[in-house]
C-alpha cells in the first residue's frame, strides 16, 4: 500500500507577498493549482453591481502573449484537464488541473491573464452579452429565484440583499467612470498582498516552491488591502427568521462577531445535522409525520458573520408547525454531548476523503485553509454558534447520538487468499486441486478482476450491471434510490462512491473509491437492495431540478439504449435479471473479501455480450420536456462500426473540435453561455457529443450552427499545420498514458472497453493507436461523420423540425 498523502499542506508568504499552500501529494497523477483573490462581488463600489463577476470572465480572454486560442482555458481543454473561476461574494477563485508535464506552462498561463488583461471595447461588449444571457436565465429560474428570496430576512441594506451577477444594466461600458471603477478595482485587488495560490501534485515542496516564485514574479507586489466590514445581517432583535411555502420550510439564523475557527465549526455542526440516522432530528421528524428531508448549509461567512441556512421538505398537505421547536430541542441536546467521539469520526471522514480527492479537490480544499477536524478552538466557537442560535437549556428528547460510521472501523485483515488451510507460506507456489478448480470458475464468472491495472494502490472500482426484463419503472427507481441514501453517504463519509442508475432495461451499480472498505460496502448495498420492503420507501426525492441542458445529459444514456416496456415491481425484476460486472485495482485481499458480496447478487450471472441497436444512417430527434423557456440541444454522433480505428479517430476528432467549436459558437456567435463539445461512451458505444443552451436561439438554429460548423471541420483539419497536428495528437495520446489516469478514470475506460468487446489490453492500445493516425484516416473521419453514417441523435426541447430528422420511437 503506498504511503498516504499528508493531511496538512505546507503553506508560506514569498517575499512579494503572495501567500502560498504547496502540497506534496505522491499518489496523484495530476497537479492543480487553485488562486484565490480576497475580493468579491461585495467589494466592487455601490455604483456597479457585477463589476467583480464581469472583470472575471474578462480575464479568460486573451492576452497579448496568449491568445484566447492559446490562452489558459483552450491550453487546459488541450490536455484533458478542467479550468473554471467562480466569484463569490468576498474572494474569486480560479482553478485549473493538469497532467504534470503540462502544469507549469499552465500555470504561466494563469499569471500572464492575471497580469495583462486585455479588456479592449470590444471584448468587453461580446462578454457582456454573455452576462446578460446568464441573468435572463437566472432571472427565469424558479430555483434560483427562491434561493436568492433567502435573504429577503436580512437588513435592507446589507450587500446579500443586492445583486451582483451584472447585466447590461449594470454594466454601462460607454461610461468613463465605470471604465475607470473596472480599472481600480483591478489594481486595487490583482495584487500579491490580496492572493492566495494554492498548489498540488506529485512534485516534491522545492519544485512546488519554484513555481509559486515563478507565478508570483509576474503579479504586481502589492500589501493586503481591508476588506470593509458590511452592517449587521438583521436590524431586528431576533436574529433569525422563516420561510415557509407548501412544501419547504426555510429556518435562517444569522450570526454575528463570531470568534475565528468558525467556518469548521459550521460545518461541524451541519455535518451531524444533516446525519439521516436513528435518533437524530430528521428521523424524529420523519416519524412524526412533519418532514421528509432536510439540508442544513452555511450560505455566507465574512468578518465574524454567517447566515445558517436549514431547509426542511414537507411531506404534502403537513404544515411546518412544531418543526423549530424540536430543532431547538435537538441543539439544546447536542450543546450538551461530549463531543470527543464525534470530534474523532469526523476527523476520520474528512481524512478519507483527502485519501480520494483529486489534485483540484486538494488544491481548492487548501485556498480554504480550515483544519481538518473540529479543533479546541473549533469547540469554542461551535459553543458560541449555538448559544446564538437559541438551543434550548432542558431539552425533550428522546434523543440520541448516531451509531458510528461501521464502514469508518477499519477491518481485520482476511486470511492470504493465496493460501488454504493446512498451507504456510512454505507451501506457496503449490496448488490444489480444489484451488484449480476455484481459478477456473473465476475465470469464466462473470464478474471480472481486470488484469490491466494495478492492485497495489489504495484504491479501486467495481461495476455490476443487470439486464432487465421488462425496463424498471421511474417510480421504482427513484424509491431503491432513496432507500440507498442513508448507505450511500455512510460510503461517501468512508471514502467510497455510489451510483445506482438505470438506462433502458440495464442498471448499473458502481463503486469508485478507496478498496479497503469496498467488499463491505457492497455487501450491504445488494443487501439493501434487494429486501423486500427496499422498493416501498415513500419518501419523495429532493433533487434540485437541473438546468435544461443537464437534464438532456440525463435522458442521453436512456435514449441511446432504446425503451422496452416499464415495471414498477421489484421481486420480478430481479428474479429474471442477468448481470455480469467488472473490478478494478482490487488486492487479492479486497477480492477475497468479496467472496461473501458475490453470493448476494441477485440474479442469473451471464457474461455474453449485449448486442447494441444501432441508428446507422438514420437522424432521429427527441422532444424532451425540461419546463423551461430556455432553449437547449444535445447532438450525438456515434461511430459507425465498434472497431477500435473508429473509436480513435472519433477521440482525435473530440479533441481537434473543442476549443473551436466553442470559440465560434460561444465566443463569436454569442448562442448562448452553456456551449460544450466531447467524446462520449455510453453503453459501450463511443460518439461525439455536441451541446448548447441558449435563452433565445431555438434549438433547430442551434444545430444549424452545429452542422455549419461540422462542414467546416475538413477544412480546420487542412490548416493544422504538421507541427500543431503532431502536438494534438501527442497531447490526447499522453492523457491515456498510465501516468496521468486515475484509478476512476481507468475504470470507466475498461468497463466501457468491455461492453464494446474490446481486448484486455484496451489500455495499451489507446495511446499508442492514437499516435499512429494520420491527417488523411482523420479527414475520412470527418467525412463519414458529417455523412452520418453513424446515424445522428438529436436530444432538444423543442419538437422535430422534419425531414431528414425523424421523431426517435
Amino acid at each position: 500500500m503506498p504511503a498516504l498523502n499528508p493531511l496538512r499542506p505546507h503553506t508560506e508568504t514569498l517575499a512579494n507577498g503572495l501567500r502560498v499552500t504547496l502540497r506534496h501529494a505522491p499518489n496523484l497523477k495530476r497537479c492543480a493549482a487553485a488562486l484565490r483573490v480576497a475580493a468579491g462581488s461585495h467589494d466592487v463600489p455601490l455604483a456597479w453591481p457585477g463589476l467583480a463577476h464581469f472583470l472575471e470572465h474578462l480575464l479568460f480572454l486573451g492576452t497579448e502573449r496568449f491568445p484566447a486560442g492559446q490562452g489558459l482555458m483552450a491550453y487546459v481543454q488541450s490536455h484533458g484537464g478542467q479550468v473554471n473561476a467562480r466569484t463569490s461574494e468576498r474572494t474569486t477563485d480560479y482553478f485549473f488541473e493538469l497532467p504534470p508535464q503540462a502544469f507549469a506552462r499552465g500555470l504561466e498561463r494563469l499569471s500572464d491573464m492575471l497580469a495583462h488583461p486585455r479588456m479592449n471595447p470590444d471584448d468587453q461588449q461580446r462578454e457582456r452579452e454573455v452576462l446578460q444571457a446568464e441573468f435572463v436565465a437566472w432571472s427565469q429560474d424558479a430555483e434560483a429565484q427562491q434561493q436568492f428570496a433567502l435573504f429577503n430576512g436580512l437588513a435592507e441594506a446589507h450587500p446579500l440583499r443586492g445583486f451582483h451577477a451584472g447585466n447590461r444594466d449594470s454594466l454601462p461600458l460607454q461610461q468613463p467612470e465605470f471604465q475607470q471603477a473596472l480599472q481600480g478595482f483591478y489594481q486595487r485587488y490583482y495584487q500579491t498582498g490580496q492572493m492566495t495560490l494554492s498548489l498540488a501534485g506529485p512534485q516534491g515542496l522545492d519544485e512546488l516552491k519554484a513555481m509559486a516564485e515563478a507565478f508570483g514574479s509576474v503579479i504586481a507586489k502589492g500589501e493586503t488591502v481591508t476588506q470593509q466590514a458590511p452592517i449587521p445581517l438583521m436590524d431586528a432583535p431576533d436574529k433569525s427568521y422563516q420561510q415557509a411555502d407548501e412544501r419547504r420550510l426555510d429556518l435562517l439564523f444569522a450570526l454575528e462577531t463570531l470568534p475565528d475557527n468558525s467556518a469548521e465549526a459550521l460545518a461541524f455542526l451541519c455535518h451531524w445535522l444533516n446525519q439521516v440516522k436513528p435518533g437524530g432530528l430528521l428521523a424524529d421528524l420523519r416519524e412524526r409525520g412533519l418532514a421528509d428531508h432536510l439540508k442544513a448549509q452555511p450560505l455566507y461567512q465574512f468578518a465574524g458573520q454567517a447566515l445558517l441556512h436549514i431547509e426542511f421538505t414537507l411531506p404534502a398537505t403537513v404544515s411546518a408547525t412544531g418543526i423549530r421547536g424540536r430543532l431547538l430541542d435537538w441543539l439544546g441536546f447536542f450543546a450538551e454531548q461530549d463531543w470527543n467521539r464525534l470530534r474523532e469520526e469526523y476527523a476520520t471522514l474528512l481524512q478519507r476523503q483527502q485519501q480520494i480527492s483529486s489534485a483540484l479537490q486538494l488544491a481548492r480544499l487548501d485556498s480554504e485553509q480550515r483544519e481538518v477536524g473540529l479543533s479546541e478552538p473549533g469547540v469554542t466557537a461551535l459553543k458560541q454558534i449555538l448559544q446564538q442560535i437559541g438551543a434550548v437549556d432542558n431539552f425533550n428528547g428522546p434523543w440520541q447520538l448516531p451509531e458510528p460510521n461501521p464502514f469508518l472501523c477499519a477491518e481485520a485483515p482476511t486470511p492470504n487468499a493465496g493460501l488454504i488451510r493446512g498451507q504456510t507460506s512454505a507451501h506457496r507456489g503449490l496448488r490444489t486441486f480444489a484451488q484449480d478448480r476455484s481459478r477456473s470458475r473465476r475465470e469464466r464468472s462473470p464478474m471480472q478482476f481486470s488484469q490491466a491495472w494495478p492492485d497495489n494502490g489504495a484504491e479501486g472500482a467495481i461495476y455490476l450491471r443487470w439486464r432487465l426484463d421488462p425496463a424498471p419503472g421511474s417510480q421504482l427507481q427513484s424509491r431503491l434510490e432513496n432507500h440507498l441514501q442513508p448507505l450511500r453517504e455512510d460510503a461517501r463519509q468512508a471514502g467510497v462512491d455510489i451510483s445506482f442508475s438505470a438506462s433502458g432495461n440495464e442498471w448499473l451499480l458502481k463503486l469508485n473509491g478507496l478498496q479497503e472498505p469496498m467488499p463491505s460496502v457492497l455487501e450491504h448495498v445488494l443487501k439493501e437492495l434487494t429486501k423486500p420492503d427496499a422498493a416501498v420507501s415513500q419518501a419523495e426525492s429532493t433533487s434540485v431540478a437541473l438546468i435544461p441542458i443537464r437534464q438532456l445529459l440525463k435522458a442521453l444514456p436512456d435514449h441511446c439504449l432504446g425503451h422496452t416496456a416499464n415495471s414498477d415491481d421489484v421481486q420480478p425484476l430481479w428474479s429474471s435479471a442477468r448481470w455480469d460486472g467488472l473490478a478494478i485495482g482490487l488486492s487479492a485481499q479486497a477480492q477475497a473479501a468479496m467472496g461473501l458480496a458475490l453470493s448476494r447478487i441477485p440474479g442469473t450471472p451471464d457474461n455474453q455480450l449485449t448486442p447494441r441497436s444501432s441508428i446507422l444512417a438514420q437522424h432521429l430527434w427527441s422532444n424532451v420536456d425540461t419546463a423551461s423557456s430556455e432553449h437547449a440541444l444535445l447532438l450525438f454522433c456515434p461511430t459507425a462500426t465498434q472497431e477500435l480505428a473508429d473509436e480513435i479517430a472519433w477521440r482525435l476528432l473530440a479533441h481537434v473540435c473543442q476549443t473551436p467549436f466553442y470559440q465560434r459558437l460561444r465566443v463569436e456567435l454569442q448562442l448562448g453561455y452553456a456551449v460544450f463539445s466531447a467524446l462520449r461512451q455510453i453503453h459501450g458505444q463511443t460518439g461525439l457529443l455536441f451541446g448548447v443552451q441558449s435563452p433565445s436561439v431555438a434549438p433547430v438554429e442551434l444545430l444549424q450552427h452545429t452542422e455549419q460548423f461540422l462542414n467546416r471541420l475538413p477544412e480546420l483539419i487542412h490548416t493544422l499545420d504538421d507541427t500543431s497536428f503532431n502536438a494534438q495528437r501527442q497531447a490526447l495520446a499522453d492523457q491515456f498514458s498510465s501516468a496521468a489516469l486515475t484509478t476512476a478514470q481507468a475504470a470507466e475506460l475498461l468497463w466501457q472497453g468491455k461492453l464494446a468487446g474490446r481486448s484486455s489490453d484496451y489500455l495499451t492500445q489507446l495511446p499508442e493507436a492514437i499516435v499512429r493516425i494520420d491527417r488523411t484516416a482523420l479527414l475520412a473521419s470527418a467525412q463519414r461523420l458529417n455523412q452520418a453514417e453513424g446515424g445522428w441523435l438529436c436530444l432538444a426541447n423543442s419538437a422535430s423540425p422534419g425531414a431528414p430528422w425523424q421523431a426517435a420511437k
